[in-house]
């Protein structure tokens, strides 16, 4: 019996899309027919421009995307994107408050010292994690950040 190529699950010989995440299969086509179109959303958008999408905002378009998609793959990301950045923003706010400073000021003599350097720490992994998170989910690619990927996978079903 045939397997889906997206999700693994098992196919009819003659199915058009897998019975689970929609992905056309190749072995359904006849000669001559047009190809399938890609699995989309209702608004029209890609599985991995979904994806893409859900880590756009930070943790908002990852909770946007989880309310709205149900697609196993989108779903993922929009958790992994809801997990991962959501955590960051709280770890954020809390140096900000021991150190005697907000996420939101930057100025004065606060600045100086280790909650400085921390926050800028944090803010260059935050940057990194948002670049690879966001080329990786627009690649096809199911990327798991180390200790939020497993919190994703339990909050999107997967």
């Amino acid at each position: 019996m045939p397997h889906c190529t997206q999700c693994g699950t098992a196919v009819a010989p003659d199915a058009r899309f897998c019975p689970s995440c929609g992905q056309p299969q190749a072995a359904a086509a006849t000669p001559g027919a047009p190809p399938a179109p890609p699995a989309t959303t209702h608004a029209g958008l890609s599985q991995n421009a979904a994806a893409l999408l859900s880590y756009v905002l930070g943790w908002i378009t990852g909770l946007i995307f989880l309310l709205i998609d149900k697609r196993p793959y989108v779903r993922f990301h929009a958790a992994q994107s809801l997990v991962t950045f959501g955590g960051l923003h709280i770890i954020r706010i809390v140096l900000g408050a021991i150190f005697g400073f907000g996420w939101w000021y930057y100025g004065g003599w606060g600045n100086l010292g280790l909650g400085a350097l921390l926050l800028g720490a944090l803010g260059l992994l935050t940057l990194v994690l948002w670049i690879v998170c966001m080329v990786k989910a627009y690649q096809g690619e199911r990327f798991k950040v180390p200790i939020a990927g497993d919190i994703a996978e339990g909050i999107a079903g997967n």
